[in-house]
């Protein structure tokens, strides 16, 4: 019994940082969730990025699924997940718009121009305010709209087939239940 209460201090000093280790990794919220999900999507009335092409007005496209990407030209990840974005553009179940975060027009002019441009909107979000509304926590980040305006999903960085799949998937379920 001595050699039990010589060794509990060791026991109770190896458990703090295993115990802290356990509650950081295992209870830590998921990245994929957001305050906004379930809520109206935050209003967006945002400049073109190019002269010539509609601005961005989130309120114009309700009654159709919408698929917001923040992005930015700065961003390696975005870069990565373009592929991805120009193959989803063709998906006539939504409609792709993008919001370039804090980014010089002509730099995301110049990347879109190299990468092909997959938004049917394009929104220069200069000072960040609409990522804020948003509770963006970096780009590439990506949410989904319903058609009747709230949010329904959202995805923290870089997309890739599956993820955009798992990712509309339930905008998509939502939009036929109510279309019967």
């Amino acid at each position: 019994m001595k050699r039990f209460w010589a060794f509990l201090p060791l026991a109770i000093f190896l458990a703090i940082p295993i115990l802290g280790a356990w509650a950081m990794f295992s209870l830590r919220m998921d990245k994929k969730v957001s305050p906004l999900i379930g809520k109206p999507a935050p209003t967006v009335m945002l400049p073109a990025v190019q002269e010539g092409k509609p601005p961005l007005v989130l309120s114009e496209l309700k009654g159709r699924v919408v698929v917001v990407n923040f992005m930015a030209s700065w961003c390696a990840p975005c870069r990565e997940e373009h592929p991805i974005l120009m193959q989803a553009a063709n998906d006539p179940r939504f409609i792709l718009v993008g919001v370039a975060y804090k980014d010089k027009p002509s730099d995301t002019i110049t990347m879109l121009q190299d990468l092909g441009d997959p938004f049917a909107a394009l929104g220069a979000d200069r000072d960040g305010t609409t990522g804020v509304a948003f509770g963006l926590t970096g780009v590439p980040e990506t949410y989904v709209i319903g058609p009747n305006g709230t949010v329904i999903a959202k995805h923290t960085g870089p997309l890739d087939a599956p993820g955009l799949k798992r990712l509309i998937a339930p905008a998509i379920e939502t939009r036929q239940s109510t279309s019967r």
